[in-house]
């Protein structure tokens, strides 16, 4: 999103806020925090009873990217000690309920806004954008192919170093898709040349980014079918082929931290072997509750190679942004420590 774009959603957002009844000013940034870190930081309440926030400003919020964005934006307000505010042009009434469930503040320039302070508390929510349509999102290495192949150096960062045609194989696109994508990620500072090779410097802010991403353009197309399972609190000793199949979201969540209780089943297959359907008695069924029925989504990657604690789970990249993805309050705190016990080490955060 470029500097023009995010002023005039946060100007909006501040005109809003202001017709509220609140006093919007700017300050600035603490001291130690890098350029760059922060859209912008504001002082919003009344009198001497102001919040100081940490601004984000991102041009599109779905229900898809809330656990991403949360995710994300708790990392900087404890890198930066203050609360943070998000700003975009237009929340739903559902996404801008499933952010105050999770404690984000909020505002829009449609004048939705959930804010907390000594002295007030806002939440309006139901508010119409005063313009049709919503933005186009960037592109980049936010695009399919970019994010197909974003996933597979998040996943291994030794595959910047390979040969491009080896990189494309692993995340599964045209060879011709990589340079333009390389370059993105070069602009961005991701992508590093030292000494005539590439070097990929990963962090948990573009992990969260990625997840977003995911959430957004990827996910919903690898959703392949939904099942009912009469045996579904078996599925712990369900028998896997993991060259066929394998656990991705809550149960390779659960196997990974032994911390929560699936209420999906996602397996990761090109198609469900039909012994697997016949002796776990799986039925399809398109119009599944809301808990316990098995998804079956498609791998969207090539011939990635990831070392793995274990083989029948899909990559740890994958599984937190599954579980980011659920917007679900037990399913971020389980993706926070699967961040810290497997993905820390190789994407820090920053």
């Amino acid at each position: 999103m470029n500097a023009v774009k995010k002023a005039n959603y946060l100007d909006g957002a501040v005109a809003a806020l202001e017709q509220a009844g609140l006093q919007v000013a700017p300050f600035r940034a603490p001291t130690g925090i890098p350029d760059g870190f922060a859209d912008a930081w504001l002082r919003i309440g009344r009198g001497r009873n102001g919040v100081r926030y940490l601004v984000e400003v991102k041009c599109a919020v779905t229900a898809s990217t809330v656990g991403g964005l949360v995710a994300q934006l708790r990392d900087r307000a404890a890198k930066a000690g203050l609360s943070t505010l998000l700003v975009t042009p237009y929340l739903t009434p559902p996404v801008a309920e499933a952010l105050r469930a999770q404690g984000q503040q909020f505002a829009d320039a449609a004048g939705n806004a959930f804010l907390t302070g000594p002295a007030h508390y806002v939440y309006i929510a139901g508010q119409r954008p005063k313009e049709r349509g919503l933005p186009a999102h960037g592109g980049g290495a936010l695009t399919a192919n970019g994010l197909k192949i974003l996933f597979a150096l998040l996943c291994n960062p030794a595959l910047a170093l390979a040969p491009q045609r080896t990189l494309a194989a692993a995340a599964h696109v045209a060879l011709g898709a990589v340079p333009a994508v390389l370059k993105a990620l070069q602009g961005e500072g991701h992508v590093v040349i030292i000494q005539g090779n590439r070097r990929f410097r990963g962090t948990k802010r573009l992990l969260d980014e990625w997840a977003q991403g995911y959430a957004r353009r990827l996910r919903p197309k690898t959703l392949h079918a939904t099942y009912v399972a009469e045996r579904f609190d078996t599925w712990r000793d369900w028998p896997l082929d993991p060259n066929e199949t394998r656990w991705g979201g809550e149960p390779a969540a659960a196997l990974l931290t032994d911390h929560l209780r699936p209420g999906v089943l996602t397996l990761y297959a090109d198609r469900l072997p039909p012994r697997l359907l016949v002796e776990q008695r799986l039925k399809r069924e398109e119009h599944v509750d809301a808990q316990r029925y098995v998804e079956v989504r498609r791998p969207f990657w090539g011939t990635l190679q990831v070392e793995q604690p274990r083989a029948d789970v899909v990559p740890m990249v994958l599984v937190y942004a599954d579980l980011l993805a659920t917007g679900d309050g037990r399913c971020l705190e389980t993706a926070q420590l699967l961040y810290e016990a497997h993905l820390a080490r190789l994407l820090p955060a920053a």
